[in-house]
């Protein structure tokens, strides 16, 4: 048996330059950071005497004959671009929902891809497994993605990702000063808005606006740099990275009107006056996690004000997507 761990990703400034359709003219930019919340898979050769050829377990059970008949699409591309024939199991597990802003489904598609490949025997590397998932994400199954998370999920880290107008990116760990990743960690608080949605339609409106959009794509690249010299500065006040986040989250706002929600307004709106410097709605918006900047000695007023909101303690997390490997003699 097989079991990869993969990491989830909180993407700070940057979010929409990783669209091919934008960053193959312009370039892109991303900073982000994986953290300790985890997606699961674990994969066995299944036996031959059971009447299914493969069984797929993870908010749905699926049992079936041929990889054609896969209802799960990520699944269902990734096998039939590896040509796989042995019959497989595999279970999913996830510590945080899925279609939550947290990169969730690209974390899914590098664990598997992962894991068939160490069922194999063999060994990819991070920018092998962050390659051919966004292949398999853009290309083969069409979804309307970019390409930061599969990034983010494979290599893991905090990093800025450059995207390349050549198709190629760039992955550039962000090495701070003493303490003050510890810093940015303790301004940071994470909320679940209650609301899981489907990424694809957000950012696919997004592209379509990306031409008549261009002032707002370029601020949101240009802030992926300000941010990195504000933390890599140790005298700057962290407050700024707070500010900046607000920014970017009303640029965000005008990509499309799909991006934000009453639920979502309300979290903003409360957060901020109860002191709260910055507010981002994480991954494509329109629900999910939400991550507030704020001042310690804010916080529990924070906390108060949003209630009725799930708070997830969290923590910044260095390595990408792993693998154990259980009796790999029969592998």
């Amino acid at each position: 048996m097989v079991i990869t761990k993969t990491p989830y990703r909180v993407s700070f400034f940057g979010g929409g330059s990783d669209f091919p359709a934008w960053y193959l003219d312009h370039g892109g930019a991303v900073l982000s950071t994986t953290i300790n919340k985890y997606c699961y898979i674990s994969l066995r050769n299944l036996p031959r005497f059971f009447d299914h050829m493969h069984r797929f377990v993870y908010s749905e059970i699926e049992s079936v004959k041929n990889i054609e008949e896969i209802k799960h699409p990520a699944i269902r591309g990734i096998l039939s671009e590896l040509n796989w024939r042995d019959g497989i199991e595999m279970h999913h597990d996830g510590d945080l929902p899925a279609r939550s802003g947290l990169g969730a489904s690209s974390s899914f598609s590098v664990g598997l891809l992962n894991a068939l490949y160490a069922l194999r025997g063999l060994r990819r590397s991070p920018e092998q497994l962050a390659l051919e998932a966004i292949n398999i994400e853009q290309n083969i199954i069409a979804e309307s993605v970019g390409s930061q998370d599969q990034i983010a999920a494979a290599f893991g880290g905090f990093n800025k990702i450059s995207f390349l107008r050549d198709g190629g990116f760039k992955v550039d760990p962000i090495i701070l000063p003493k303490g003050r990743s510890q810093e940015l960690l303790d301004h940071l608080m994470l909320f679940y808005s209650g609301e899981s949605r489907y990424s694809a339609k957000i950012e696919a409106s997004k592209i379509e606006s990306i031409e008549k959009s261009t002032i707002h794509f370029n601020k949101i690249y240009d802030s992926v740099d300000r941010a990195i010299s504000i933390l890599e500065r140790g005298t700057e006040d962290i407050s700024n990275f707070g500010d900046l986040l607000e920014q970017m989250w009303q640029e965000k706002k005008l990509l499309s009107p799909l991006v934000t929600s009453d639920a979502i307004e309300y979290m903003h709106t409360k957060a901020i006056a109860a002191g709260a410097i910055g507010f981002k709605v994480l991954g494509a918006g329109g629900g999910g996690f939400c991550l507030v900047f704020a001042s310690p000695e804010n916080q529990p007023k924070i906390r108060n004000a949003l209630g009725k909101f799930l708070e997830i303690p969290f923590a910044f997390e260095r390595q990408g997507s792993s693998v154990t490997l259980y009796n790999p003699e029969q592998i």
